[in-house]
């Protein structure tokens, strides 16, 4: 049984972003709005990385830290996620027509937000972003202003969304190369082969993971003149392509550890393939939307996988030590 309007004014609220805005109990329509536009599901994988790979570094380096290290800490973890809600907010800005086709629900096509004031607050998240980051070291300000370059140029001319391949590797490289970068930066050299080498096979999936964006906006991009391996080649096809990406990462980390490039203690990594594999299936098999998140379960599952990735890596290089020492007796 429907809710009247006036029950849902004293319902919980708006709880995902494909709700109506008529449930304002806790936040205003335009509050809530903000709140979409940023996309707060996708801020959760670059935040958790960064905040893991930080503190991962502290570890690895061995590095002698004040007691309010945690702010550091957070700080910085924070500044990266400020960074993909600014590039969420001014992708939204400058695709308005697509996403009145392909996600009528966004604020912008409902009208409750304007894409100005969307691209106006991207902009400002941006500035303050780089602000904060130049406090914290210079490596970790150099990473970040890189990542802004890479979003902004992927929605703003040349607009590198539009390019075949192109797009997928662009916006891959910011998320996998450049995220992981930033983040050891903050208390160790970003220049070791350890995050260099990690940052890369992070890049390599995200390229292929990248695919599961663009199904649900595959006629909305034929329409606004972007091209995408979905709607270049159909979907099957597209997961065929982007297989090998998906996988590459976890059959090259173990040869990487046998020739002595990374550390023997992240093999476990490598069980991460069944989630590539599962995101494969997924897509071939012509995955669905799902009904409260923005785009496809693959997509979702994606991010899963690449926030257990950073997970994976950090917790087994911070607890390496206690656990060969576990594992001698």
């Amino acid at each position: 049984m429907s809710l009247s309007t006036q029950e849902q004014d004293h319902h919980i609220g708006k709880l995902t972003m494909k709700e109506p805005y008529v449930q304002k109990r806790f936040l205003s329509a335009h509050i809530r709005g903000y709140v979409d536009l940023f996309r707060p599901f996708t801020l959760l994988a670059p935040f958790i990385v960064s905040m893991s790979i930080i503190v991962a570094s502290l570890v690895y380096n061995n590095v002698a830290v004040s007691a309010n290290w945690w702010v550091t800490v957070g700080n910085a973890s924070l500044t990266v996620a400020m960074v993909n809600a600014a590039s969420n907010a001014l992708n939204q800005a400058t695709d308005v027509e697509g996403d009145k086709i392909s996600k009528p629900y966004r604020p912008i096509p409902r009208g409750i937000i304007k894409p100005d004031e969307a691209q106006s607050l991207a902009y400002v998240l941006y500035l303050f972003a780089l602000l904060r980051a130049v406090t914290i070291n210079q490596w970790f300000g150099f990473f970040i202003f890189l990542i802004m370059v890479f979003t902004v140029l992927y929605s703003l001319p040349p607009k590198t969304k539009k390019f075949l391949f192109f797009n997928q590797v662009w916006i891959a490289i910011p998320r996998g190369l450049f995220g992981i970068l930033a983040s050891w930066s903050v208390f160790g050299n970003p220049m070791q082969p350890l995050p260099l080498l990690m940052g890369l096979l992070a890049t390599i999936y995200l390229i292929g993971g990248m695919t599961t964006k663009d199904i649900v906006d595959e006629n909305a991009d034929r329409l606004m003149g972007i091209r995408t391996l979905v709607n270049v080649f159909g979907l099957r096809k597209a997961a065929i392509i982007s297989f090998p990406f998906l996988i590459i990462p976890f059959i090259g980390l173990p040869i990487l550890i046998n020739y002595g490039y990374i550390e023997s203690y992240l093999w476990p990594i490598t069980g991460l393939m069944i989630g590539s594999l599962i995101v494969f299936y997924l897509m071939f098999t012509g995955d669905t939307e799902s009904e409260t998140l923005e785009n496809i379960h693959a997509w979702s599952f994606m991010y899963v996988v690449y926030i257990f990735y950073a997970l994976g890596f950090s917790l087994l290089t911070i607890f390496h030590d206690p656990i060969q020492k576990f594992l001698s007796f």
